[in-house]
């Protein structure tokens, strides 16, 4: 099973649905706000929520963008050398307990790299929506990844027991 693409294997307009989708659970959210220290009571506490304008408690955004990066790593950066930046990120609409969150990333440009000839940079953007098709979170990120190498396996993929040079 392939994990990650190498800089050959990625075409400009080609998107990957990441796949499984995730169910956003209470506990999922009240754990990653406590272990980032984010105690803001519209993800804590439910009785707060219920006063604010959406009624109930909002799945921290933070989550959900590490969400949708996690989702992404098999299909677009688990051979990266190095994740450079994240150009823009943008939280479109809330995400709630009990939602189930799906990806896809759409690769907008790659470029080789001027100063080394193994690798180049592939820039991509990574939508989330939620079970009835919403979309929650939008990301453009640049990634560095590795060239084929000379002699490689030819679909990219390394088998069991014998290494594949980087």
């Amino acid at each position: 099973m392939q994990f990650g693409r190498y800089y050959e294997e990625f075409e400009v307009g080609a998107v990957y649905k990441h796949w499984p989708g995730k169910t956003v659970t209470e506990y999922d959210d009240h754990l990653f706000c406590l272990l980032t220290m984010n105690h803001h009571p519209l993800h804590l506490d439910a009785n707060y929520a219920a006063t604010t304008q959406q009624g109930r408690n909002v799945v921290v955004g933070n989550y959900v963008y590490s969400l949708l990066l996690g989702m992404s790593v098999a299909d677009v950066s688990g051979k990266a050398i190095a994740n450079l930046e994240v150009e823009s990120l943008k939280h479109v609409f809330p995400t709630f307990h009990g939602d189930t969150i799906y990806g896809e990333t759409e690769v907008l440009d790659k470029t080789e790299s001027k100063s080394k000839a193994d690798r180049g940079v592939v820039s991509v953007q990574t939508r989330g929506y939620n079970q009835d098709g919403v979309v929650v979170c939008v990301f453009r990120r640049k990634v560095m990844v590795p060239k084929r190498p000379a002699g490689g396996v030819p679909d990219g993929g390394e088998q069991p027991g014998r290494p594949v040079p980087v």
